[in-house]
């Protein structure tokens, strides 16, 4: 059941961006969609997410490098990586970002969400 959280997705593709921040506030938590990584770190200076859910592969910043760059400076956000291609050695890079999750496009919504609630129980 959703806290109230605020949650922020970050992906290049508008369509799936706009469904899955739809769908996040359709089931109560709040939630906010970002084109790209560098529009996530503009919107992080007036406020502060729960959890991240974010594409690995976009143009400019990738997810992986945006996580990397969130913990060099201290941030513990919780973050859900998603991606639509495979590549073999994407566990262990989710992992070494400290990632709570990994889902391939598409995913079932309920996956997404236990990875949510799970990172936030804490």
């Amino acid at each position: 059941m959703p806290r109230n959280l605020e949650i922020a997705v970050i992906d290049d593709d508008d369509s799936f961006r706009v469904a899955l921040v739809e769908s996040l506030l359709s089931l109560g938590y709040e939630a906010s969609g970002y084109a790209s990584a560098e529009d996530y770190l503009h919107a992080i200076e007036d406020r502060s997410f729960d959890c991240v859910v974010t594409d690995v592969h976009m143009p400019g910043m990738s997810g992986l490098d945006l996580m990397r760059w969130l913990t060099s400076r201290g941030a513990a956000t919780p973050a859900v990586l998603i991606t639509a291609r495979s590549d073999p050695n994407l566990e262990a890079k989710a992992a070494a970002v400290n990632a709570v999750g990994l889902l391939i496009k598409p995913f079932e919504m309920t996956d997404l969400i236990d990875y949510i609630e799970g990172a936030v129980k804490a």
